[in-house]
């Protein structure tokens, strides 16, 4: 091999190292974060709330404080965003990652409301809070490590990395649930055996951590920071100077996290109150997740030669209509097939939008304030759709009287204005596209 190409390879070697990090930190953060979901539906409504005859009661408790973590979110990317385009986004994600995995630890460790009283509720809350700021810091920052690494032929690809260690996450956490439950009695596992899969991510955060100090900052930053162009407020110029981006980006993240949560969190209690069995949702999720960490870096790198955009259509169309019979299913369906379900809807619907997502967000803004763009955008949006779903959902259960009508117009209300968002967004590989086609039909007519 040649000396000119040493720096081609370098490079990509470095891009793949990033891309590495970028999955193993958010695969650790998001394990923390999606057990604490799971753990909402099926043991908190009960071991950190008041007694209840009324079991809805009790999840209405839980999911107001799974709710609450969505709320610091956007807190935890204002200030990350800060730090992160002032300082670099290394450092941002350390913190995120030591942070996010103290307070899972804790959670696990937690006493129950029959020992401690509302101390155990109040408890919850702020570590859930803790969580929350957590999650706000880390998506942005290693989205935008992977991205800007990458050259922009293959941004959305390499930037699914982060994407794809959300599935992992996800698949990881249920996959330890289920085991764990697996191999107790349901007395046990409610009892303590709840605690093994928050005590678990200790180990795990501690790989995270040691990936992510390996990694360098991106050279697009490093010459901003360098030339002397790093803004002072980054966020107030986000609100002053790139509203549209920061609308469109929220307008992104509105149906495609309220379907997730609904697929991943609300069905379970859902399944549980109308069925009486939740396995079988913990099943389908750990079989959608592992679905969706084969297809989603394959929808990335389909928008890096046909455009972010129509995939998106694709996605808010599919889940707006969708959702409809997915609640039937639940109601009268054989859930022997909910893994089934489970798969189509994460690996096809949610990972079209959600692979491009990271690289097509960053497209939004540009570098010197894009750590906190996106960071604000991404988290807001989730605050409004993911964040708040269980708990409207579970709301409007009772409201429409165990019927799921309303449910699944509230998703589908989503789905429109993510539409809206889709039609409003920049799309510069679709512009690049057009540019390199207009160039050769100039040169040919030309030529001719």
């Amino acid at each position: 091999m040649s000396s000119i190409d040493l720096p081609a390879v370098e490079a990509r070697r470095a891009s793949r190292r990033v891309g590495f990090a970028a999955f193993i930190g958010t695969t650790v953060e998001w394990y923390d974060f999606y057990i604490y979901s799971t753990a909402s539906a099926l043991i908190f409504s009960h071991t950190f709330f008041p007694p209840s005859n009324d079991p809805v009661s009790g999840l209405l408790g839980s999911f107001a404080a799974y709710g609450v973590g969505f709320f610091a979110r956007p807190l935890g990317g204002i200030v990350a965003g800060h730090f992160g385009d002032r300082l670099g986004r290394k450092r941002v994600l350390v913190f995120s990652l030591l942070l996010m995995g103290l307070a899972t630890l804790l959670t696990g460790l937690l006493p129950s409301y029959s020992s401690v009283g509302l101390w155990a509720t109040a408890l919850l809350v702020a570590l859930r809070l803790l969580q929350g700021l957590a999650t706000g810091a880390e998506w942005g920052g290693a989205s935008l490590l992977s991205v800007e690494h990458a050259g922009r032929r293959n941004s959305g690809l390499l930037g699914s990395f982060t994407q794809v260690g959300s599935a992992a996450g996800m698949l990881l956490s249920s996959a330890v649930f289920l085991g764990v439950k697996s191999l107790m009695t349901a007395d046990a596992f409610d009892a303590w055996g709840w605690r093994v899969p928050f005590l678990l991510s200790i180990v795990l955060v501690a790989i995270g951590v040691f990936v992510r100090l390996r990694i360098e900052e991106p050279d697009v930053f490093l010459q901003i920071r360098n030339a002397g162009q790093v803004r002072r407020y980054p966020v107030a110029d986000v609100f002053r100077h790139h509203r549209r981006g920061l609308f469109v980006t929220i307008g992104l993240r509105l149906v495609q996290p309220a379907m997730y949560a609904i697929l991943t969190t609300y069905s379970l209690s859902y399944l549980h109150l109308k069925r009486g069995n939740s396995t079988f949702a913990l099943t389908a999720v750990v079989v959608g997740s592992a679905a969706a960490i084969v297809t989603t870096p394959v929808w990335a790198l389909l928008s890096d030669r046909i455009g972010r955009r129509g995939p998106a259509l694709f996605s808010a169309l599919g889940m707006g209509i969708l959702v409809w019979p997915f609640f039937l299913f639940l109601d009268r369906g054989n859930l022997a097939y909910l893994p089934l379900v489970a798969a189509i809807e994460l690996a096809v619907f949610d990972a079209a939008i959600y692979g491009p997502g990271a690289a097509w967000f960053a497209e939004q803004f540009p570098v010197d304030v894009r750590y906190s763009g996106v960071s604000l955008g991404y988290q807001i949006g989730s605050l409004i759709s993911g964040g708040l779903t269980p708990f409207i959902a579970t709301y409007l259960f009772r409201l429409g009287k165990g019927s799921p009508a309303l449910i699944c117009a509230f998703i589908s209300f989503y789905a429109v204005l993510t539409l809206i968002a889709v039609l409003g967004a920049r799309d510069p590989v679709r512009e690049r596209r057009r540019s390199v086609a207009t160039t050769n039909v100039a040169t040919e007519t030309k030529t001719a």
